[in-house]
C-alpha cells in the first residue's frame, strides 16, 4: 500500500480509481456537450425538406382610382365569386381595394352583400381580407333577408 491515510482503500480501488480525497468532485461535461452537438447536426442535416406549398394568386397590376366609390357593393355569390360594384376579383384584390378605400381623407363605405346560399367559408374570408386591411365603414344592407334562414 502506498502509506497509511486516514482513508483505508483496498489494493484494487488505490490501483484503478485513484482520486484525491479532498479534490473537487465535478463531473467534467465537455464531452457530453461535444456528443450533444454532434447529435444536434445529425438531426438537423437527415430532417427531410418541406414538400408542400400554398398557392397565392397576387394581383398583377395596380388600382385603378376610379374603381372605388364613395359607397362600394362587395358582394359573393353562390358559386364564390367576389364581386367590386359588379366586377368579378380575388381575395388578394379585395384586400388592395379595401385598403385603397380606407386609406382615403373620408374612408369609403362598404356595403356586403353575400348571397343567402354563399358559402360560409368564403364570406368569412372575405370579411377578413376587408378587416386586416383597415375596413372599418362596413355596412351589411338586406340583412333582413336572412331572417327566415337562422
Amino acid at each position: 500500500m502506498r502509506g497509511h491515510s486516514r482513508f483505508q482503500r483496498s489494493r484494487f480501488h488505490s490501483s484503478i480509481f485513484w482520486a484525491d480525497p479532498n479534490g473537487d468532485p465535478d463531473i467534467n461535461t465537455t464531452p457530453l456537450i461535444d456528443v450533444m452537438l454532434v447529435m444536434l447536426v445529425m438531426f438537423i442535416i437527415t430532417i427531410p425538406p418541406p414538400t408542400h406549398s400554398v398557392a397565392i394568386t397576387l394581383p398583377s397590376q395596380g388600382i385603378v382610382d376610379g374603381k372605388i366609390l364613395d359607397e362600394n357593393h362587395v358582394t359573393i355569390d353562390t358559386s364564390d365569386v367576389i364581386r367590386w360594384n359588379g366586377d368579378a376579383i380575388d381575395l388578394a384584390e379585395l384586400g388592395l381595394l379595401v385598403k385603397a378605400a380606407s386609406d382615403r381623407s373620408e374612408p369609403a363605405m362598404l356595403l356586403f352583400e353575400p348571397e343567402a346560399r354563399a358559402r360560409y367559408l368564403r364570406v368569412d374570408e372575405a370579411i377578413g381580407a376587408i378587416r386586416r386591411n383597415g375596413g372599418s365603414k362596413i355596412a351589411f344592407p338586406g340583412i333582413s333577408r336572412y331572417r327566415d334562414l337562422i
